[in-house]
């Protein structure tokens, strides 16, 4: 498939597929039931008398004669279908003289080895007759078409060369030994070399690894002893910083426990309501603390170590080892989610520090638009000046709006005369570029009477967005994706999934699962990045890092993915919404590190394909077991003949049984079956580029999916509108571990919702998502128990991530309790003695002096850590609490909320979007219980200056309680109040009539109050 194919579209249910050219018209490609070899896609052909070639006399399953030929030279020469033997007429070349009879047992000598073949070999020579051994790659790149795949299909190692012996070696191939030509190595003593005791010894711990060699008399050898190095390693906190702190964390647990235990037995009897409903969330708030903090006991950092990957796996003078990557980018509305912050991002990932041939970059666009379309083929356009530029003058970030936006020196460390004079011309085509991009955005906004029509006439094929056929255009391929110097350009491949009315499409992470089968299909890279569109590659060099933990041969085995922090461009210095989470990104997920690995977060993250498929991760080596030799005259047991057929026959059942379990799992598509079997990645060098088309049409056609495992056991699990942190919960669930890698300079950054309303609504998305995970069958406190492979650290912080929305419903009391206990003058503690204050005090200190050595092993600064505390209670006391209520309406009465794409267009004034206020529901909350504790705090104050000096004592108490909610709710107020000081009239409105209710109805009503009895007035008169 070439970059000028031009744009793909069909449905693999209405046998549909038709190539769009740019000024042509549209041609309808080959029938998908047609008379078609259903290995290589070519014509059937026809005999010398002119009837249609068969191949099979038995099932007549259709194979043209090339693909015959070469079955009966190498392949099984069996029938993919009915797997019945080709018979030896016609003869081919290569076949031995024939005599009268044929000797059919012992014609084709099939070794042990053969014999036991891998089943993705079996099942490709089932459906497509793949059968070339990886002696065979010269000749087959030679005589079949160039795909996609390019020179994929050869797997990928990082091993040094072995020699000829090492296929004696047997399961040592995989054990990393040093690369010195020694015939020691197989393991036989040659009696032909006379050397000493001392030389043997010196062999012997080169061969062992722990030989200390002498660099002057063979410089090579520190280099290559460099490149056994691990490519990362662990950097522990130190025990100065680390073990105070969990010393700390301790006696605040028992703390904690005496408070709660002095609380429970010293009750308000004169509020008793009030007395028990701060119990009931001081409780909550424990069991919440110890959820989110004893994850936090052993964190870690770690380090890589990019040089010793390059001497690794790019050694001068042999092809480039490093594993393939394909990275995926989606989106979908192109009015939220603009074409150029979309283009941006493919733009870094085209200039990512690389081997270009090894990328390949996905772009999903859900939306169908036209415009998106439009402005990826601009930007692979532009992408030819682009990309020679950054890697000429090793730009960073290889973002053009963020690089030329910087406001640093870019003249420090540049060099080359010429540098200056590029960059200017470099950023007038980027201006230009710019204005193209702008041009179509604007023409979008109005969608003619009858549709887009592309540059040919031809009406664009998602018109309608919800009832379109699937569509793949690759802009930069194998052809046609070279640069203005001449040099290869990464691939870059447009796709939009096919949807229909009545199909369950399952939004991103449908769309995540698509491309996923896309991609194994044409290219099957072993190693996948997922970035939303507004996150770019701000570290060219993100993928080595990813690499350094994945490609290495110690732990990367049991990796499933290698998470990055997300890092924002666009917030404000003081970060008054929290937007950068840091607290969350540099302290929790240092310490799940620790444990059995983070949490995937959505974004820059790079998966391992298998562990998406649903494997589980390799097991240990076992300790080999005794095999028996014949030096007793032990004798092999001979299988008879007809035991032989019948062996034979039950693994031809096997071997089907296995195949109808794959198509079960993976659905109907025999090569995208096929490639996942394929551990190291690659796509079969027998496929053309014509069944590669109609096998990519094929995957992400609506139906696909249906009786399959796709959403339930791999890819993107399915269920709730955070499939991340689904996803990576069933991947630790099976065994696997992840990494989280923090490079000093930031890998990816993308922008982030500075405006309060927006903000609001982003986290209600995910406290959602997390409320439908908890009650679901994935439920953290239920799912996985079973198999035993989740670490029960691990399993807290997950059960952490699924009930901390349910914390808006006591936080929600008591943010509301100060304002109670000051308009009732009642209190939620009695009385308290010298030493029932130490408790007090004791926890207070506690809880200060954890934050404080948390700040110092993390690097957090204390602006942060502050910031982080205020919007957990804005956040939940609004999002958080509708969460929940939309949470329990879903499961039990069925009402679904549709969420729109958070906007991601940024205004030309700095921060102009965090004065600008959207009305939305979630606001009146927070307003209310502010209003409430403002009236509270004048209602306190004016009852203790009529009542005199002794009331101002018990009022201290109730005031620091509410000033503790206020200063909480001070971010709130001042994004309320606006840039003017303004706030819209209706939030006023709404939240004076609930505070005004609710004060009169607490005055009226007074439920938290025991009732005295009081004189009889019938007896004593009034003025008794």
């Amino acid at each position: 498939m070439e970059a000028s194919a031009g744009l793909v579209a069909g449905s693999h249910n209405r046998n549909e597929l038709v190539v769009i050219h740019g000024h042509e018209e549209p041609k309808a490609l080959k029938n998908l039931s047609g008379q078609v070899c259903e290995i290589c896609g070519d014509e059937m052909g026809v005999t010398v008398e002119g009837e249609l070639f068969v191949a099979c006399n038995e099932c007549g399953f259709p194979v043209c004669r090339p693909c015959y030929e070469y079955e009966r030279r190498e392949g099984s020469q069996l029938c993919p279908q009915c797997k019945t033997r080709y018979k030896r007429s016609p003869r081919v070349e290569g076949d031995d003289d024939e005599e009268d009879t044929d000797d059919i047992e012992h014609e084709f000598n099939i070794d042990e080895h053969k014999k036991n073949t891998d089943i993705a070999e079996a099942m490709l020579h089932g459906k497509m007759s793949y059968g070339r051994g990886p002696e065979d790659h010269e000749d087959i790149n030679a005589q079949y078409p160039p795909v996609i795949s390019g020179g994929r299909s050869r797997p990928v190692s990082g091993e040094f060369p072995i020699s000829s012996y090492g296929d004696q070696m047997g399961p040592t191939l995989h054990k990393r030994v040093h690369p010195v030509t020694d015939d020691h190595a197989s393991g036989r003593w040659d009696d032909s070399k006379d050397l000493g005791w001392k030389e043997r010894m010196d062999e012997w711990k080169v061969q062992q690894g722990n030989h200390e060699y002498d660099e002057l008399a063979d410089p090579d050898m520190g280099i290559i002893d460099e490149a056994r190095q691990p490519l990362s390693r662990k950097v522990p906190i130190a025990s100065s910083k680390i073990n105070p702190y969990r010393m700390v964390i301790v006696t605040r647990l028992v703390v904690l426990a005496l408070f709660l235990r002095y609380r429970i037995l010293n009750p308000v009897h004169d509020a008793i309501g009030l007395w028990l409903t701060s119990i009931v969330c001081e409780i909550w708030f424990a069991l919440s603390w110890i959820l989110d903090q004893f994850p936090k006991w052993f964190p870690i950092d770690r380090e890589t170590y990019l040089d010793r990957l390059s001497l690794r796996y790019e050694r001068e003078g042999e092809p480039n080892m490093l594993a393939p990557v394909d990275i995926f980018v989606s989106t979908v509305d192109p009015l939220k989610e603009p074409p150029l912050v979309t283009a941006n991002t493919v733009l870094s990932i085209l200039a990512v520090d690389y081997p270009v041939d090894k990328i390949s970059c996905y772009i999903s666009d859900d939306g169908a638009s036209m415009c998106t379309f439009e402005a990826l083929s601009e930007t692979a356009e532009f992408a030819r000046k682009w990309v020679p530029f950054c890697k000429k003058f090793a730009i960073e970030p290889r973002a053009p709006e963020w690089y030329f936006s910087e406001k640093v020196d870019y003249l420090k460390d540049k060099v080359q005369p010429t540098f200056v004079k590029e960059r200017r011309a470099m950023k007038r085509e980027y201006e230009e570029f710019k204005v193209r991009i702008n041009a179509m955005v604007a023409k979008a906004t109005k969608v003619p009477p009858g549709g887009w029509i592309m540059q040919d006439g031809t009406p664009w094929p998602g018109n309608n967005t919800k009832d379109h056929p699937g569509m793949i255009q690759v802009f930069l391929g194998q052809n046609g994706g070279l640069d203005v110097e001449g040099h290869e350009l990464p691939r870059l491949v447009y796709v939009s999934r096919e949807k229909r009315p009545g199909f369950q499409h399952h939004k991103k992470a449908g769309a995540m699962n698509s491309l996923i089968r896309v991609a194994g299909v044409l290219t099957n890279a072993p190693f996948m990045l997922n970035l939303d569109c507004d996150h770019y590659i701000n570290n060219s060099k993100a993928v080595r890092e990813a690499m350094c933990f994945l490609m290495d041969p110690q732990v990367g085995k049991k990796v499933c993915y290698v998470q990055f922090p997300q890092r924002f461009d666009g917030i404000d210095r003081h970060d008054r919404y929290a937007n950068r989470n840091t607290v969350f990104f540099d302290i929790n997920m240092k310490g799940l590190d620790g444990i059995q690995g983070p949490v995937y977060v959505g974004t820059g993250c790079v998966f391992r394909r298998q562990a998406l498929y649903g494997y589980d991760p390799p097991k240990g080596r076992k300790r080999p077991k005794m095999v028996s030799c014949d030096c007793f005259g032990r004798r092999r047991k001979k299988i008879p003949h007809g035991d032989a057929d019948v062996q034979g026959f039950e693994e031809d059942k096997e071997i089907l049984k296995s195949q109808m379990n794959f198509e079960k799992k993976f659905g109907q598509s025999p090569i995208f079956v096929t490639s996942t079997l394929m551990v190291e990645g690659g796509v079969p060098p027998s496929s053309s580029p014509a069944a590669l088309l109609k096998e990519a049409i094929h995957v992400i056609s609506c139906g696909y999916e249906d009786k399959t495992e796709w959403g339930l056991e791999l890819g993107w699990i399915y269920g709730s509108i955070t499939e991340d942190i689904l996803t990576g919960f069933k991947m630790h669930c099976r065994g696997w571990r992840s990494i989280y890698c923090m490079p000093k300079r930031p890998a990816f950054k993308g922008s982030a919702p500075i405006n309060l309303s927006d903000r609001l609504n982003q986290v209600l998305r995910w406290a959602l998502g997390s409320v439908e995970i908890f009650f679901s069958h994935h439920s953290p406190l239920l799912y996985g128990h079973k198999e035993g492979k989740l670490k029960w650290l691990e399993r807290f912080a997950y059960v952490n991530t699924t009930v901390y929305p349910f914390t808006a419903l006591p936080l929600l009391a008591y943010c509301t309790l100060p304002a109670i206990c000051l308009l009732t003058g009642k209190f939620i503690m009695p009385e308290i003695s010298t030493f029932a204050s130490l408790f007090f005090i004791a926890l207070f200190l506690s809880i200060f002096i954890t934050g404080i050595l948390e700040l110092r092993w993390s690097g957090v600064s204390i602006e942060e850590w502050w910031r982080n505390e205020q919007f957990w209670v804005i956040g939940g006391i609004s999002a958080h609490l509708f969460a929940v209520i939309q949470g329990v309406l879903k499961v039990l009465a069925g009402i679904d909320t549709n969420f729109t794409v958070t906007s991601k267009a940024s205004d030309d004034e700095d921060f102009s979007e965090l004065y600008a206020f959207k009305w939305t529901t979630l606001l009146i909350p927070p307003t209310t219980i502010l209003i409430i504790n403002l009236v509270g705090v004048v209602a306190g104050i004016s009852d203790a200056i009529n009542n005199g000096y002794q009331s101002w004592g018990p009022l201290f108490g109730k005031l620091f309680f509410a000033f503790w909610v206020i200063v909480h709710l001070y971010p709130f107020l001042k994004g309320l109040m606006g840039k003017q000081n303004r706030t819209p009239t209706i939030v006023v409105i709404w939240s004076i009539l609930l505070a005004s209710i609710f004060s009169l109805l607490w005055v009226r009503i007074d439920p938290f109050i025991l009732r005295t009895k009081g004189p009889d007035t019938n007896k004593c008169g009034i003025n008794c």
